[in-house]
């Protein structure tokens, strides 16, 4: 089935090379297999001289008869984010087609770091699961078909609010999870938009399940 591409913009003249770029990219996507039937590509313009460096907002949508889709990116040049936009929806598909192929599969299994066999185990079912646990990394927690959890530990002090921020800053990834030394809690500050930011703060209920 041939995906349709739908390209306009927002605030901005979207030119025909721009056009079949976008198509070229973005037809890619039928390898994944995955119900798709249009694909919208819009791109806005933000005509903020402070943000030159993120001006150009390219927002890919797909739609089918599966889940929503969407992947956007920001950058100087509305080709560069058209390229960064497309290479985080190839990847959110290919995770999608990956999940779909292994939905046999409808227990996770919990990866214990020492494996111990049932003396009366079949010897088969024995080794297939001594295997599988030998060949994952130490670091998966958990596996589901072809998705695993991996942990990573960071030892870190609390910090404020303006700490997580100049952190965030100086890694630059779009969230930092820290341990809010004023609100006593773990919280996450993300980047929104600019310099615009969003602040999570996780609130733990104090009740455990009956025993």
């Amino acid at each position: 089935m041939t995906i349709q591409i739908v390209v306009r913009g927002r605030h901005m003249e979207i030119s025909e090379r721009f056009r079949e770029l976008a198509v070229e990219k973005l037809s890619r996507a039928e390898r994944f297999g995955l119900d798709i039937s249009r694909i919208d590509v819009e791109v806005s313009h933000e005509r903020n001289p402070r943000l030159a460096d993120r001006a150009i907002e390219v927002e890919l949508t797909c739609h089918g008869r599966g889940p929503l889709v969407r992947a956007e990116a920001h950058a100087g040049d509305k080709y560069v984010a058209l390229d960064q936009a497309t290479d985080t929806l190839a990847e959110r598909l290919r995770r999608l087609a990956d999940k779909r192929l292994s939905q046999r599969r409808r227990h996770a299994r919990v990866i214990a770091s020492d494996v111990k066999v049932d003396a009366e185990m079949p010897a088969a079912v024995e080794a297939e699961e001594a295997d599988e646990a030998l060949e994952l990394p130490a670091d998966v927690v958990l596996a589901e078909g072809p998705v695993l959890v991996r942990q990573k530990v960071h030892t870190t002090a609390p910090m404020t609010v303006l700490d997580a921020l100049d952190a965030l800053e100086a890694v630059g990834h779009d969230f930092f999870f820290y341990y809010d030394v004023e609100a006593e809690r773990p919280s996450v500050i993300y980047r929104r938009r600019g310099y615009d930011y969003g602040l999570i703060r996780l609130d733990v209920e104090d009740g455990r399940a009956a025993s």
